[in-house]
């Protein structure tokens, strides 16, 4: 049962909210649990504000220390086809007991030179954790808020060098800067069940999202393959 955590040290990265849309596309087919493992607790709370409608796919379980999140994974895999992690904002043994549990780490992004220095972070602690866990642990970088048309200079500079590297993995789909994902968070609405006279774009979003979980799902698949392949030479 694959495990996912998203991590990035830099608070502001689009980290929540690149987890809750993963889960809630996911759980229209599949059940996911996911472990708030950030000390602020925002999919928790978006999940007590949407108490209002019920989702029996989706399951959200509050991790409140270092000492317990490797025993919230065990569990969580137990009963649940999909994992997803959401880590704190910051470098934590936490974070590296998560991680080197995890079937795939998301390195949410924005194209910032703050977010991409942390996102470098993230990678060499996942080389370091390789080592000690003598296992590979594959990573995809995931840019978030976006803009949709009219990108600066930098940002596309950023975005290239990450793009680029023949070591780095990268989503194709960009998570987008909507009001749509912002609005999330104030209704305890999952993407498909905002009103859509009342938020902008919803139509667009929903695409976005479908695009994002379909590369997901696409990622998993070549990576399953090659630890099957893997487990076959050895």
């Amino acid at each position: 049962m694959p495990v996912v955590s998203f991590a990035n040290p830099k608070g502001g990265s689009g980290k929540t909210t690149s987890a809750l849309l993963l889960a809630c596309e996911l759980a229209l087919k599949k059940s996911v649990c996911i472990i708030d493992a950030d000390p602020r607790h925002p999919i928790t709370k978006w999940w007590q504000e949407g108490k209002r409608f019920e989702d029996a796919n989706l399951n959200v379980i509050s991790s409140d220390s270092e000492q317990t999140i490797v025993e919230d994974i065990e569990r969580a895999v137990a009963q649940y086809p999909f994992v997803l992690i959401d880590l704190e904002g910051v470098a934590s043994k936490r974070a590296a007991f998560a991680i080197s549990q995890s079937d795939l780490v998301i390195i949410p992004t924005q194209e910032q030179q703050q977010d991409a220095d942390e996102a470098l972070t993230v990678m060499k602690e996942i080389k370091n954790l390789e080592k000690i866990s003598r296992r590979t642990l594959p990573f995809s970088i995931l840019f978030t808020r976006t803009k949709v048309i009219a990108k600066s200079r930098t940002a596309r500079f950023i975005a290239s060098q990450f793009i680029s590297s023949k070591s780095i993995d990268c989503f194709r789909t960009e998570i987008h800067e909507r009001d749509a994902f912002s609005a999330l968070f104030t209704t305890g609405k999952t993407i498909r069940n905002l009103d859509q006279t009342m938020n902008n774009g919803v139509p667009k979003a929903i695409e976005n999202v479908e695009k994002y979980a379909k590369e997901f799902v696409e990622k998993l698949i070549r990576i399953q393959k090659k630890e099957g392949e893997c487990y076959e030479r050895s």
